[in-house]
């Protein structure tokens, strides 16, 4: 029932004002009607166009489905019904590149926005063909594919069905050979895939170290690109050969110390993660490549302001750059000194002997704390 929103105006409002106030008035609810039912029978319409004999008259259907889904977040959710969808979906393998693109491009913008539709789509048996269009695709079909696939991996219950499809090297592949959009659209897509709950062991090939170091190289440290690039970095340096393709690669270690330094907490908390990886398991070599690139007053910084993962990060590898050897072994004086410059640009000068002695009292704390977990590892073996 209407209400009137200003009770103090008397008992008779002016009906001019009241008929505004109102939000169905029976003339209003006339003209929905015929709305909804012009568009019901555009819907019917494109149906049967898009399931037509002559090619032609499909693709047209197809950019028209595509013109429509675009107006509005309403035209989307009625266009996105069985006898709409299926028949974009069975255009896709045609051997005809327009019928391919109008389709690809009818789908991207029924899904886009709306995650029924993105659910309808890989529930009616989209991603085969889009893998497909991955693998042999022209250039730019490859780049609409990469497109849609990172449009329905936004939804989550899409994750498996996309991780489990082949799509993931070819992806892959996108990082390499794609256009700088297709590599971006690919980072992101293969992101989504990787935070994918219901696959316990994603894997990424290694063939992805290089262009995505690159990639991060080029980006803006404090982006939400380069969160996504560092995290999968990190994974890719869960495996020996992922950890020797980034020490190796010219630049890499570098390219992560400055995201450490430059870059969003998740950002830097991934980034030490790829570092303590590599010092983890190869200590001898990795420790001298990375304190080449001067990574102590970031994670320094991390170990003060960073999240709590990214600080506990900081510190153990703090505790693994650390020379063991008396002759070489930075004076405690000096690593006092430097924690105090670290602290006094955190804090300011006021609250910097408190913080730095926070930050060294830490750091023994977690050196404590790795040599009692390396005692009881030996004990255990």
């Amino acid at each position: 029932m209407c209400q009137n929103p200003n009770p103090r105006s008397g008992p008779n409002p002016d009906p001019s004002t009241s008929s505004s106030i109102c939000s169905t008035t029976p003339a209003a609810e006339e003209q929905r009607r015929r709305g909804d039912f012009t568009k019901q029978a555009l819907v019917q319409d494109l149906a049967r166009r898009l399931s037509a004999a002559d090619l032609s008259a499909r693709v047209q259907a197809a950019r028209e489905v595509r013109k429509f889904a675009r107006a509005s977040a309403k035209s989307r959710s009625s266009f996105a019904v069985a006898s709409v969808v299926q028949p974009l979906i069975a255009m896709l393998p045609s051997p005809d590149h327009d019928a391919q693109e109008a389709a690809l491009l009818a789908l991207l913008n029924l899904a886009v926005r709306n995650e029924g539709n993105k659910d309808k789509i890989v529930k009616s048996g989209a991603v085969p063909h889009l893998v497909e269009l991955l693998r042999t695709g022209k250039n730019n079909l490859r780049e609409l594919a990469t497109a849609a696939v990172l449009t329905l991996s936004a939804s989550t219950p899409n994750r498996p069905t996309i991780a489990t499809s082949g799509a993931v090297p070819l992806l892959v592949q996108i990082l390499t050979a794609g256009s700088i959009q297709g590599r971006v659209d690919a980072v992101t897509a293969l992101y989504n895939l990787s935070s994918c709950e219901d696959i316990t062991n994603f894997t990424l090939p290694s063939e992805a170290v290089k262009p995505l170091l690159t990639l991060l190289n080029d980006s803006k440290k404090y982006s939400k690109f380069a969160e996504k690039t560092t995290s999968l970095l990190e994974i890719l340096a869960r495996s020996e050969e992922g950890r020797n393709l980034i020490s190796n690669f010219g630049g890499g270690i570098l390219t992560l110390v400055d995201t450490i330094e430059e870059g969003s907490f998740l950002s830097a908390e991934y980034a030490v993660g790829v570092l303590l990886s590599l010092c983890n398991n190869c200590r001898e070599k990795c420790r001298e490549l990375i304190l080449k690139e001067g990574p102590i007053p970031g994670l320094l910084l991390l170990t003060a302001e960073g999240t709590k993962k990214a600080r506990e990060r900081a510190h153990d590898l703090l505790n693994l750059l650390r020379d063991d050897s008396k002759k070489k072994r930075v004076a405690s004086k000096e690593l006092e000194i430097l924690v105090y410059d670290i602290a006094t640009r955190v804090d300011g000068p006021v609250k910097a002997a408190a913080t730095a002695k926070r930050i060294m009292e830490d750091m023994a704390r977690r050196g404590k704390e790795l040599s009692a977990t390396k005692l009881h590892s030996k004990g255990c073996h």
